[in-house]
């Protein structure tokens, strides 16, 4: 525990120690930690049972896509505008993956372990229904974190979708428009 407090207030005094142009890396390093944070729930959930494959695969995928986006982030720092250009594609891509992931927590949120069902229209089962109503109201509120979450995440790929947006157009090549200038004779006095 004391290690864990520790690591809190260094986390804290380099958070706070930051020039304003530093702090970019905070949302990037963020977006990769709560993506991997959420693989490793999902993935613990589906070891022991609790969860469904059908919405897990999608939801790592999707994750996956998130991590990766955060890692072309970190990449982009050097303000190369390709990786630039590839960091905005990939945060709309996370964008999109953060909106799915919340529709797929909602569906999590609500659905009912299967091996539960037996349970409650068995009344000789009393105690492995109470169980089963816990586990439910665990994977219920744990979902209901994911979708704030993955909000969070959403609102992280659309900052850095913007940044990189503004920064590939101020440090890229100016477009190339024909410009037609009109001449006239100079006017005679």
């Amino acid at each position: 525990m004391l290690c864990f407090v520790c690591l809190k207030r260094c986390i804290i005094s380099i958070l706070c120690n930051l020039n304003p142009n530093d702090r970019l890396c905070v949302f990037q390093i963020t977006q990769v930690g709560l993506s991997m944070y959420m693989i490793i729930c999902v993935a613990v959930f589906q070891a022991k049972g609790l969860s469904s494959l059908s919405t897990d695969i999608p939801f790592f995928i999707s994750s996956l896509l998130v991590v990766i986006a955060g890692n072309v982030a970190v990449a982009a720092q050097n303000l190369h505008v390709p990786t630039l250009r590839a960091c905005l594609g990939m945060q709309i891509v996370s964008c999109g993956a953060s909106i799915f992931n919340i529709i797929c927590s909602l569906i999590k949120m609500e659905g009912m372990p299967y091996y539960c069902w037996s349970y409650y229209y068995d009344n000789d089962t009393l105690h492995y229904g109470e169980i089963c109503h816990k586990i439910e109201n665990v994977q219920s509120h744990f979902f209901a974190g994911s979708v704030l979450i993955q909000a969070t995440l959403l609102a992280i790929s659309a900052t850095l979708a913007a940044y990189c947006c503004k920064v590939a157009n101020c440090c890229g090549p100016a477009p190339k428009m024909p410009v037609i200038t009109v001449q006239t004779p100079p006017v005679q006095q």
